[in-house]
């Protein structure tokens, strides 16, 4: 019973409205507000505040709702745990990921998939501060994103691959024939780039920066499938990272030129919370992410 108004109760949290939260758990408005009620009952606290409505937490709700979700958590994980001793790996891994990742996360889920085939994925495209957060509040079991730039906190971080950058040019631009161009060169061109939300924009300013350069792109998005779509429908060029290549390297049209002076790279990797006993979904990927060689897979995809 404490389990499923707990569930009430990080519901309405999260949806901050009586009636969508109840929705949300399949349940009538006024058996949802008495779960909550009774859950106030039994730990002797007010937890939430109501005005004919919801209107927010109280600080004991506050110091509830950071337990609460991690007794489901923690709940969850057991349910895992003994399911996974009759038929194996049951559930959804979550995944938080970083954009600039997403050509990359296949080669870690297909082998997932392939060791756990009862398991199911879900990914959700993700700046590098809402996966920190998705962590903190048990929602994902892991994230991919930058080791190194704007590093996340109270996470265990498992190095994937070295991330580079390229200029991605329409075939016929005048750089198109270039095995290299210069960052200097690649900021005077016309640019479609990642709006300044995005930590993959703001590496490109940081590299910028340090040779004392601005960049001023005339199109910005916060999705790599708007770069893309001006890519093709225009004469715009865009710095993206090298795994794009494996995506949109033989789409016609586009040429990808390596970026020099400086030739900067950046640490992608996968990030878990760092807490103990590890969920079982969280367990199961970080074993799978430990046999698996990302640059080796780049290089196998691309020689296909």
């Amino acid at each position: 019973m404490l389990v499923r108004h707990l569930f009430y109760f990080v519901t309405l949290a999260r949806e901050r409205h009586f009636a969508r939260a109840a929705e949300a758990c399949n349940v009538a408005q006024p058996t949802l507000s008495a779960a909550i009620r009774k859950l106030e009952e039994d730990l002797e606290a007010r937890l939430v505040l109501r005005d004919h409505h919801f209107v927010g937490l109280t600080p004991e709700g506050e110091k509830v709702l950071t337990w609460g979700r991690q007794i489901l958590a923690d709940y969850t994980s057991l349910r895992e745990d003994l399911s996974r001793l009759r038929r194996g790996l049951v559930g959804t891994l979550r995944l938080g990921v970083i954009p600039a990742a997403m050509p990359s996360v296949s080669f870690l889920t297909s082998r997932f998939c392939s060791e756990h085939p009862a398991a199911d994925v879900e990914i959700q495209s993700l700046n590098s501060r809402s996966i920190q957060r998705g962590l903190d509040a048990f929602e994902l079991e892991g994230g991919v994103t930058y080791l190194e730039n704007e590093p996340l906190e109270n996470v265990q971080r498992v190095p994937l691959y070295q991330e580079r950058y390229v200029l991605v040019t329409p075939r016929e631009h005048p750089l198109a024939s270039r095995a290299s161009v210069t960052w200097s060169e690649a900021a005077a061109q016309r640019l479609c780039l990642l709006s300044e939300d995005m930590q993959n924009r703001r590496i490109l300013n940081n590299v910028m920066g340090s040779i004392g350069l601005v960049v001023t792109p005339s199109v910005v998005s916060n999705s790599f499938l708007g770069i893309y779509s001006h890519l093709q429908h225009g004469d715009w060029c865009s710095i993206v990272p090298h795994s794009f290549s494996y995506m949109f390297g033989d789409t016609p049209g586009l040429v990808a030129i390596d970026l020099v002076e400086p030739v900067h790279t950046q640490t992608v990797g996968l990030v878990l919370s760092n807490r103990e006993p590890r969920s079982p979904m969280a367990g199961a990927l970080l074993a799978s992410v430990l046999e698996s060689d990302l640059p080796m897979d780049f290089a196998r995809h691309r020689a296909a």
